[in-house]
């Protein structure tokens, strides 16, 4: 469609006003909606480009404006390189915070997230983000969640999604359980703040744990394409470790308890077994001692729920512990082992119990000097200095390092690879064990106990049996939250939402709905699908949407999800790939973090009083002045101190690129071949440098390169060259094609002022005359002894002797090799040439 827009008379360069510009293309843009990818349905080739989608709590601040400045200028850089892009927006609009909000200010949470998401709406219009704003989605709108459920439901029919009570992390303030993933290194929530403590509750939970070693393995496919600290981090969080499966036969229990280690080498040194407080077997055990234990145990089990998983592992802490007068029995030699509870063991590693080898553990040594238990060294070290004392209970250091077997009879001498061998085989052969793997990562947990957020599609009969809802019923729609109380009491609000939970079967017995909600991750684990066909009433995504775009090809976000968000993506992506779904295993083929934008170098923060708000920013400067500040600032990965950036200064360039549009007095079309030489390869030089930084998204170079040619095209119209010629035009109009990427309401003017219709987003970058590329002499530098001493003028393919005969040739080469004996002469032509001499 095109659309006519009124060419602005030349002006003086004070007049250059962003705030006219701005109200000038914003309508322009709504009516052309250069962006809709349902219009361009041809033979480029495509690429998804995609940010990480907000959610809508207030209006957009100084994180977004970075994330969406840098987002963009990715998307506007392939399109421009000749590929359809599709760049969509939405917004992840369940959760918490809409949840809190609604009951500080006495009202329902769906209000406050539309009213919030209109208004960052506008705000991204207004930052001329090229989204296609036809696919548009919120997470909170039955049109999404309905396939939420219908995921679930999938999910459940191949088991994949279960429920059992369980030990839960329980956040106290927000009265809801949490998933490791959202408990922070610290112990403390990532959603409140509040120190997670330990609660049993019946959960649903998803098996991601099914898919450990795929999560794992598949990383290799993205080594190159995602921060490296990204996939470490994922690596370690999954957490793989090999080690056997060893059966402790417990005196007084018929079943025995299964320990995992990764030294079972050291079996032959355990002394004592400990088992997590807060674990089925720690309570089970501690029912058979003596009432005084029991009541010991009972407040030793209050005081570990109040703990932190980080406190509960910290080293240096004083262990602490109860007997629970009950033993187990060493598969290897029949020992009978005392059996403790402590907290520095933690019911979600391996089978919440340990076997304790105080002289290879220091943590089993700090317990066993603590309270007098034995202490054998199984592992003699390779290297003993004759005198030292080694012994750990002596020291008071555990010996954790390899060595040889001692006290471990048919063990004995072995190195340790060749003892953990042996004694898997021993144990198999008993039927006291086996080779075994063990993970960090335990099965996500979905289940949140608050109003805002996916119901889980299950109904319960009288007899607590399990219903799905039938596909046909979805969504199971969210009752009006007007009357409920959301505060947070420890259940769910849609307890109380008789008339929604109680419901019919279909042979007329009475059922009650689950009344918690679905962890919003969820709705982010596949949301770049649903992008694909957002308005689709029929299934989750479009197949041949789905053939055409998927998966992404460059996500943006910050390093903050490197773990939540990503791990449950890539394991949503798999299960649906398992369902036959899609034909691909990995959701994002590439990933770029971006930094933060901090102030004098601390974190931004209202109440630390070190706040800039982004609409001051715009209202001053303006959009363009901000988002070129953004990228040109530092590398995409690095931090933005906004206290060392210069705004203004970017305004400045901005105007004297938009003023040499409106000097420009040659016609559109005309042949560029005969402009001035020197012009044209400034230009030529910058065509062919931009796109291999743009593949490295070396933004700041790109723009110091658009100064570089900016200044140049300045000084040829005010010099000898004037603003008639070819050239002049040329280096105008590859800064508006190119500036597009930062500064798209100037860029946009420029392209105008310059005689085309928009949208100058859609223009393929020209490429650079190979003619042009070539110099005719390259200036060399003559070194002696490393030091620069003189340069000289050479044809770019001079060849290597005729080089070193006319480097010494110099002045400067002749001063200071003058009475020296000439050593040795490196040179690489055409560029430099290093005299080595001595005397």
């Amino acid at each position: 469609m095109a659309v006519t827009v009124e060419r602005d008379d030349v002006q003086p360069e004070e007049t250059y006003d962003f705030r006219r510009l701005e109200a000038k293309w914003r309508p322009v843009w709504d009516e052309l909606d250069p962006f809709d990818t349902s219009k361009f349905e041809d033979d480029r080739p495509r690429k998804y480009v995609l940010d990480m989608f907000p959610y809508p709590s207030g209006d957009l601040h100084m994180g977004h404006a970075e994330q969406y400045a840098l987002g963009d200028a990715v998307a506007r850089y392939w399109r421009h390189r000749g590929f359809q892009v599709l760049h969509p927006i939405g917004w992840d609009s369940f959760g918490l915070p809409a949840e809190n909000a609604a009951i500080k200010r006495g009202g329902e949470p769906r209000e406050w997230t539309y009213e919030n998401i209109a208004q960052q709406r506008d705000s991204m219009r207004r930052y001329a983000a090229s989204f296609d704003w036809n696919r548009v989605l919120h997470t909170s709108d039955p049109e999404y969640y309905k396939w939420n459920q219908w995921l679930f439901l999938k999910m459940y029919e191949k088991g994949l999604a279960y429920r059992k009570e369980s030990s839960v992390n329980w956040d106290p303030v927000d009265q809801t359980v949490l998933a490791n993933e959202q408990v922070l290194a610290d112990g403390t929530s990532e959603r409140s703040g509040a120190v997670v403590v330990k609660k049993k509750l019946t959960q649903w939970f998803l098996r991601i744990t099914d898919y450990a070693d795929r999560l794992l393995e598949d990383l290799d496919q993205l080594e190159g394409k995602w921060p490296h600290k990204v996939l470490t981090m994922q690596r370690n969080w999954i957490g793989r470790s090999y080690g056997a499966d060893v059966e402790f036969a417990i005196e007084g229990r018929d079943e025995p308890v299964s320990v995992f280690t990764t030294r079972p080498d050291t079996l032959y040194g355990a002394t004592f077994m400990v088992v997590a407080p807060d674990s089925d077997l720690a309570e089970e055990l501690a029912a058979g001692a003596s009432e005084e234990t029991q009541q010991r145990f009972r407040e030793y089990l209050t005081h570990t729920q109040q703990m932190g998983a980080i406190d509960r592992q910290n080293a240096d802490r004083p262990k602490t512990g109860v007997f629970l007068e009950r033993y187990g029995i060493n598969p290897l030699d029949g020992s009978r082992l005392p059996i403790w509870t402590s907290d520095y063991v933690l019911a979600d590693y391996g089978h919440g119990a340990i076997m304790a080898v105080p002289a290879h553990d220091q943590r089993d040594l700090d317990f066993a000097r603590t309270f007098d238990l034995p202490i054998k060294i199984v592992v003699e070290p390779t290297e003993v200095e004759e005198g030292v004392e080694y012994d750990p209970a002596v020291t008071g250091v555990a010996l954790a390092g390899d060595g040889q077997l001692i006290n471990s009879e048919e063990l004995n001498g072995l190195t340790k690879d060749d003892a953990i061998a042996k004694a898997i085989e021993i144990l198999a052969e008993r039927g006291t064990g086996r080779a075994a793997k063990n993970y960090r990562l335990r099965d996500w947990l979905i289940s949140r106990q608050r109003y805002w957020g996916t119901p889980i599609p299950i109904v319960y009969d009288e007899a607590d049996n399990e219903i799905p809802v039938p596909e046909e019923q979805l969504p199971v729609r969210l009752p009006d939250g007007e009357g409920l109380d959301l505060k947070p009491k420890g259940s769910s609000p849609l307890g109380a939402a008789t008339e929604w939970k109680t419901v019919t079967l279909p042979d007329g017995s009475p059922a009650t709905r689950d009344t918690d909600t679905m962890d919003t991750f969820v709705d982010s684990s596949w949301y770049f699908l649903r992008f694909l066909s957002p308005n689709n009433d029929a299934e989750p995504f479009d197949q041949e949407e789905l053939k055409k775009w998927a998966p992404v090809d460059q996500y943006i976000g910050g390093v903050e999800h490197a773990i939540l968000h990503l791990l449950y993506a890539r394991f949503i992506t798999k299960v649906l790939y398992d369902l036959g779904y899609v034909s691909f295993t990995e959701p994002f083929s590439a990933l770029l973090n971006q930094g933060m934008v901090v102030l004098n170098g601390a974190k931004m923060s209202k109440s630390k009083g070190n706040f800039v708000k982004l609409g001051d920013e715009l209202n001053e400067h303006g959009v363009d002045a901000v988002r070129t500040t953004m990228l040109f600032a530092s590398p995409p990965e690095e931090d933005v101190d906004w206290a060392d950036v210069s705004v203004s200064g970017s305004g400045k360039f901005l105007a004297r690129a938009w003023r040499l549009a409106h000097d420009v007095t040659s016609e559109p079309g005309v042949d560029f071949t005969t402009g001035a030489l020197e012009l044209r390869r400034v230009t030529a030089r910058i065509l062919d440098e931009v796109p291999k930084l743009g593949e490295t998204f070396k933004y700041n170079v790109i723009i110091a390169r658009l100064m570089e040619l900016t200044n140049a095209t300045r000084k040829a119209i005010d010099g000898g060259v004037g603003a008639a010629d070819p050239a002049v035009r040329e280096a105008a109009e590859t800064v508006a094609i190119m500036l597009d990427m930062f500064a798209p309401y100037v860029a946009e003017d420029m392209w105008q002022q310059l005689g085309h219709e928009p949208s100058v987003a859609l223009v393929e970058w020209p490429t650079a005359d190979p003619a042009l590329l070539v110099e005719d002499s390259v200036t060399a530098i003559v070194q002696i002894n490393g030091k620069v001493r003189d340069s000289f003028d050479v044809a770019p393919d001079i060849d290597e002797e005729e080089f070193k005969k006319l480097a010494l040739e110099t002045a400067g080469a002749q001063r200071n090799i003058e009475g020296k004996q000439v050593v040795k002469i490196i040179a690489k032509a055409p560029k430099f040439v290093n005299v080595v001499v001595k005397g």
